[in-house]
């Protein structure tokens, strides 16, 4: 029994942990939002994103109400978002996506990631041109009908609309589209009632690189540390 409970409390505090990012992850982006297009939601579409993002991660409305409440203070940090590109072990190229106060300590810090995972970090182009920047959308499919919906947003970028299984093993309809075309997206779902369980810019990789479970699981340590850094807010790889 004694056995089990550790496990128990191990997988607790690892969700724990994995919430306590996501958190910070958001509110950041709520920050970012907030000094960008102001506090209200209804005429800041990146805030509204943020909202929704928030609520997919189950983030307490008093955190996020918190969090553009702190961002409108003269005291709140500015934060840049900076690219990262690089290599991990085994040729799989990784994008690392940074908001930071402090440039130097973030580029230290994740040249350091790099280094100890047995990757290297590169310059600005060397990683990026093997992915393609896009809109992700994903919605509860529950009372959609698909091939409507398809056709109905291929006037607003709709590249791609397919099915996906969430972290809990739910079913969900995932829409990606060119980001240029993000807020067109945002919006025409918006005009039809439709309220995405989350709204995303995700780097999606052209190509993947094979790997075996030993080179899979190397990496995925490297990705695990890069994702841990408080600079990081997301990371993005291209490993099949």
């Amino acid at each position: 029994m004694g056995r089990i409970f550790e496990v128990r409390k191990a997988t607790m505090f690892a969700r724990w942990d994995r919430m306590a990012k996501q958190f910070t992850r958001i509110g950041k982006e709520i920050a970012i939002a907030v000094k960008a297009g102001g506090p209200d939601p209804d005429t800041n579409p990146a805030l509204r994103r943020c909202m929704q993002n928030a609520k997919a991660v189950n983030m307490p409305k008093d955190r996020v109400e918190a969090a553009i409440k702190r961002a409108l203070g003269k005291e709140m940090e500015n934060y840049d978002e900076i690219l990262y590109e690089g290599y991990a072990p085994h040729g799989v190229a990784i994008l690392v996506e940074t908001a930071t106060d402090n440039h130097v300590r973030t580029v230290a810090n994740v040249k350091a990631h790099f280094n100890k995972g047995g990757g290297a970090l590169g310059n600005s182009g060397s990683v990026s041109f093997q992915f393609k920047k896009m809109g992700v959308f994903k919605l509860n499919p529950e009372g959609l009908n698909t091939e409507e919906l398809e056709l109905e947003l291929i006037d607003y970028g709709l590249e791609e609309l397919g099915e996906a299984l969430g972290e809990n093993g739910e079913d969900l309809l995932v829409i990606r589209c060119g980001f240029t075309d993000f807020g067109n997206m945002q919006k025409a779902l918006e005009d039809k009632g439709i309220t995405p369980l989350s709204a995303e810019v995700e780097w999606i990789p052209s190509t993947t690189v094979p790997v075996n479970d030993e080179q899979a699981e190397e990496i995925s340590k490297l990705i695990e540390k890069l994702e841990q850094d408080d600079d990081v807010q997301k990371v993005f790889h291209n490993m099949g």
